[in-house]
């Protein structure tokens, strides 16, 4: 039963890492492909939204997402889907896409706004380091309740 109030939060924190490191690691690639400087004109072909969330008493969020399709200097053809665009952006609309020539599946539509990036993924970065400072806690509690408990046991 102690062995609960371990792994649990240890799975808990191994799923935040993994959900930070592919976050700083999107946040790279639109970062890289801003800075790359190579544009190419790209097309949406499609628009459309994903919610997720239960309904009823629970909150639901919906997401707009964009399907946006470039070529490269070179010829070759990418399509990406991409959350988070301006709703301002329908089917067949034409978009600059921002991408590097070494990766350019991980391109971006976004307009670049730094600041914007720097920020979401500070307090991204925020959540989760407070996420992880809150299970270590729980497991430090937890073992001294347990010690404390074995101490009293005769």
């Amino acid at each position: 039963m102690e062995a609960l109030f371990y792994i649990v939060p240890m799975i808990m924190i191994a799923g935040a890492l993994f959900f930070l490191y592919k976050a700083l690691g999107r946040t790279r690639q639109v970062s890289a492909a801003w800075n790359s400087g190579i544009t190419a004109e790209g097309r949406c072909l499609r628009a459309y939204t994903r919610t997720s969330g239960g309904g009823g008493d629970t909150s639901v969020s919906t997401t707009l997402h964009h399907v946006y399709e470039f070529s490269t200097r070179d010829g070759r053809a990418f399509r990406f889907d991409e959350g988070g665009g301006p709703a301002t952006i329908i089917e067949g609309d034409i978009v600059t896409v921002y991408y590097t020539p070494d990766r350019p599946e991980g391109a971006t539509a976004l307009t670049p706004r730094r600041g914007r990036l720097a920020a979401g993924t500070g307090c991204l970065v925020a959540f989760f380091a407070l996420f992880i400072t809150f299970c270590v806690g729980f497991m430090v509690v937890a073992h001294a309740i347990f010690s404390e408990a074995d101490g009293l046991m005769p």
